[in-house]
């Protein structure tokens, strides 16, 4: 086993396959924090030997979402296909020293064995059929011209046993492995070969993976054993699922990680919340900076019992993270988002900052600023739920008018004075404030929810206020 004082090194190894998610961006935070609360040393490295799925714009995904989220390395990234030659070095030798083997079985000779050995209620591993052929033997094989791949040589008897750190002692019958294929009949190397290869050459430490990885660990340790090195130390994470208890998938909704990008939440938010998903610091604590989650984080106190993925509190915790922004800086995260999503609104910097602080104590999502706000920025679009709210108010246009005049007579068009006069209006009407309020809102805003009023009034100015608040009296009359 490796010394305790040696180093703490992680890899982030993305299959560039498909869009990376949550649950994959989930795995890849637990060992960034890890390693960074530990002086230790990430390496990135892209398993890309399934050339038929594997592509570019995956890879250029990738980096850019762990860009995004603010997860380092400082090694790589590496590709495997650019690996090719260092495995089939490694292999040979592994041949040469009798520790693998080349197998000539056809698809269907072990479809037949397979099938045999069901019969029988064996287990449902290669026999060895190849394992212990002649030199005569192979070579007829190869005068023949018939492919082969390249099997490792496992233990047929004893126990491989592993204290992982999430789910402590786990033991496997090397009897139930069988010598598992390392290298295609095409010459690629399979993940059992290539995913421990390089964890072994690239000095990996900690192999934190998910919990569906656990069975292929000692077929991985298996070829530990027959290079001589040192095993890491392992921890399965807990299966990641949606509110349903079912594995995360498409049909929760927005997991992959730009999806809530472009929905406006923020990086050290999704940061903290997937640190959340099967860890906490304690009982209470949910809200953390990035520093806080380094200094904290610990792959002990993951649970093994699966995790929920909640959108809700994501939202939630968004919110939290929002309102911690100083106002500048909350403003620059509105500008941005807007200009992400190509709105209009990016175009008016000036009026962006002035009107984000109305909404900062508001929103969970960044994508919500347009829809609160938009009437800040040019006409008001009438939500038709809203209007007939203030349709079917007899009172309403009273109300309005009552807010016209008191309006009017404001000196300094400013929130203060504003909420005075309204208030007054209140008085002398003897309406209570959400009664007289409701309908003047919906006429300035065009929606039963916006901003605080005072402050939206102030910004809307008072020749455009007043304008609304006679075309909503019009439209009732």
């Amino acid at each position: 086993m490796r010394a305790v004082s040696d180093p703490i090194r992680v890899r982030l190894p993305p299959s560039p396959t498909g869009l990376l998610h949550v649950g994959s961006a989930r795995t890849f935070i637990f060992n960034w924090l890890y390693a960074r609360g530990r002086a230790g040393r990430v390496v990135l490295r892209f398993e890309d030997t399934d050339r038929e799925r594997s592509t570019d714009g995956a890879i250029e995904q990738a980096l850019r979402v762990l860009g995004w989220l603010g997860i380092d390395w400082d090694e790589g990234p590496f590709r495997q296909t650019e690996r090719l030659d260092i495995y089939a070095e490694a292999v040979a030798e592994l041949v040469a020293a009798d520790r693998a083997y080349p197998c000539y079985c056809t698809a269907d000779e072990l479809a037949g064995e397979r099938a045999r050995r069901e019969a029988a209620g064996l287990p449902l591993i290669y026999g060895g059929r190849c394992a212990s052929l002649t030199a005569a033997e192979r070579a007829a094989f190869e005068a023949e011209g018939r492919p082969h791949a390249v099997r490792l040589r496992v233990p047929g008897s004893g126990t491989t046993v592993i204290e992982d750190l999430i789910r402590g002692r786990v033991e496997w019958e090397n009897a139930l492995l069988g010598d598992h294929v390392i290298v295609r009949s095409d010459g690629t190397p399979t993940y059992q070969f290539a995913n421990p290869f390089d964890d072994i050459r690239m000095g990996v430490t900690h192999v934190a993976r998910g919990e569906d990885l656990l069975a292929s660990t000692p077929r991985q340790l298996a070829l530990y054993d027959a290079l001589d090195a040192a095993w890491p130390t392992y921890a399965h994470l807990p299966m990641v699922l949606g509110p349903d208890r079912k594995r995360l998938s498409k049909r929760h909704g927005a997991n992959s990680v730009e999806d809530w990008r472009d929905l406006g939440v923020l990086p050290d938010a999704l940061v903290n919340y997937l640190a959340l998903v099967g860890w906490s610091w304690d009982d209470r604590t949910e809200y953390m900076t990035r520093e806080q989650l380094v200094e904290r984080f610990d792959l002990a106190r993951v649970n093994p019992s699966p995790a929920v993925f909640d959108s809700e509190k994501l939202e939630w915790l968004n919110g939290e993270h929002l309102r911690a922004l100083d106002r500048d800086a909350f403003a620059a995260a509105v500008l941005d988002h807007l200009r992400h999503a190509g709105s209009p609104l990016a175009d008016q910097p000036a009026r962006v900052a002035e009107v984000a602080p109305l909404v900062q104590e508001k929103l969970r999502l960044l994508s919500q600023f347009e829809g609160l706000t938009g009437f800040l920025f040019g006409p008001v679009q009438m939500r038709p739920e809203s209007w007939q709210k203030v349709a079917a108010d007899p009172g309403a246009a009273a109300s309005l008018a009552a807010a016209r005049d008191a309006l009017a007579g404001v000196g300094e068009w400013q929130a203060p004075a504003i909420e005075t006069a309204l208030r007054a209006a209140c008085e002398r009407t003897g309406l209570k404030p959400r009664v007289l309020f409701a309908p003047v809102r919906v006429a300035i805003s065009g929606s039963t929810v916006s901003p605080g009023l005072y402050e939206s009034l102030e910004l809307l100015g008072r020749e455009s206020s007043l304008e609304r608040i006679e075309s909503a009296i019009v439209r009732l009359s």
